[in-house]
């Protein structure tokens, strides 16, 4: 699959504690602390023997641990050091792991630095209109004149001191998930309506990326700079 070159960051980032292990006659290992035992301090954890399986690990010396934990835990070993585990989902929603940090704040920071907030930031993008082809271009013109809404999920408009078009994309992330909930309909029927009123395939495209993207405003503008990823027509 071709890459989406309106996608930045990554969704529902979230930190793991995680401890590296060395168990009895075998390499270190990696396992995240259980749920449970959350309000343990790092220094509560650290040079403390622990038992765990192949989902997580416990503490159990001078700690209280249900039954049906234990009873989960097959093998011993000793909690060398924490670390705490970045991990998130990618826009197909894919599990990805980020990065690695040693305390809880800087794990924080990370979060909040890397986390692209809906509604605050990097919604918009400014790229060439060498993206468009002349019909696309012409077709956006007629949008934007047109005196009462479409009924597309976009919205075009005008910036008359420059001479770039604006489309503001409308229940973005245009997803099955997201356009079921919202509009009752699914992706593939909402781009099929698209393509039976008219939108032109090429910029149905570009814009059905930008909207996966969670993009919400795109302007098109001759004197921006190209995105690379996406073709390029001679107007």
């Amino acid at each position: 699959m071709t890459p989406n070159p309106f996608i930045r960051g990554y969704r529902d980032l979230y930190q793991v504690r995680t401890l590296l292990i060395c168990p009895e006659g075998g390499a270190p290992l990696w396992r995240p602390l259980h749920a449970s035992q959350a309000r343990l301090s790092d220094e509560q954890v650290v040079r403390s023997p622990c038992l765990f399986n192949e989902e997580f690990a416990v503490v159990g010396e001078g700690h209280v641990v249900a039954d049906e934990l234990l009873a989960q835990c097959q093998s011993e070993g000793l909690a060398l050091s924490v670390v705490y585990s970045l991990e998130g989902r990618d826009f197909d929603g894919s599990p990805v792991h980020v990065g690695d940090t040693y305390t809880r704040e800087a794990a924080r920071e990370r979060v909040r630095r890397l986390g692209f907030e809906t509604g605050f930031y990097s919604r918009c993008w400014e790229i060439s209109t060498a993206h468009l082809t002349g019909q696309a271009l012409d077709y956006l013109c007629r949008l934007a004149d047109l005196p009462v809404p479409t009924g597309f999920l976009f919205e075009v408009f005008r910036l008359p001191r420059s001479g770039a078009l604006g489309v503001k994309l409308l229940a973005t992330p245009w997803t099955d998930e997201h356009l079921q909930r919202i509009e009752g309909i699914s992706a593939a029927q909402m781009l099929q309506e698209c393509r039976e009123r008219g939108v032109l395939e090429s910029l149905l495209e570009i814009l059905h990326l930008a909207a996966l993207a969670d993009v919400r405003v795109l302007i098109f503008d001759a004197d921006a700079a190209v995105l690379e990823g996406l073709p390029l027509y001679d107007v």
